[in-house]
């Protein structure tokens, strides 16, 4: 294994998200919500010491995450979150298709000479919750970001080879 020598942390803002699977990301996502578990503490006593307690792992719980972007004509985070939305049929009934709803999903993280550093990979994701539009306000100069929620069965880090970092040499002489 090569030796790590990078003292500095990467930066928040150079990354992307894409399906597993597809080589191109999701095009213009700007915020990603972190990446966070939490694993119940289960306390146990044992019956010769009561006055103890000794602390066991539970079930682990993967947050939910969340995706942004600003509204373009790219239909992305629409269609995947109709994928479990309950739509009218032609008879006035409510009808679903949970075909396909889940995805998987792989978060890249680069450093500042675009190199990848961090992979992240997210199983059987879904939409739980879809902003299509934000609130509107005229007076404002903001952007209009979509958002969607989406739970998933966890995340984990995948291997990634670190970079190389450049060499400066000395060109005074």
């Amino acid at each position: 294994m090569p030796e790590v020598t990078r003292r500095d942390p990467f930066k928040n803002f150079r990354f992307k998200v894409k399906f597993s699977g597809e080589t191109a990301h999701i095009a213009g996502i700007s915020k990603v919500s972190g990446l966070r578990r939490t694993t119940e503490v289960i306390l146990h006593r044992d019956g010769g010491d009561p006055g103890t307690s000794r602390k066991l792992p539970g079930r682990t719980e993967y947050e939910a995450i969340t995706l942004e972007r600003g509204i373009t004509i790219d239909t992305a985070f629409e269609e995947w979150a109709n994928r479990i939305w309950s739509l009218r049929n032609s008879s006035g009934g409510l009808e679903t298709s949970l075909k396909d709803f889940r995805r998987d999903l792989i978060i890249d993280v680069f450093d500042e000479g675009g190199q990848q550093v961090l992979s992240y990979s997210v199983r059987e994701a879904w939409v739980s919750e879809y902003q299509g539009l934000p609130e509107l306000d005229a007076g404002s100069p903001g952007v209009a970001f979509e958002r969607i929620r989406i739970e998933h069965h966890g995340w984990v880090r995948e291997k990634t080879n670190p970079p190389e970092e450049p060499q400066f040499t000395d060109v005074a002489g």
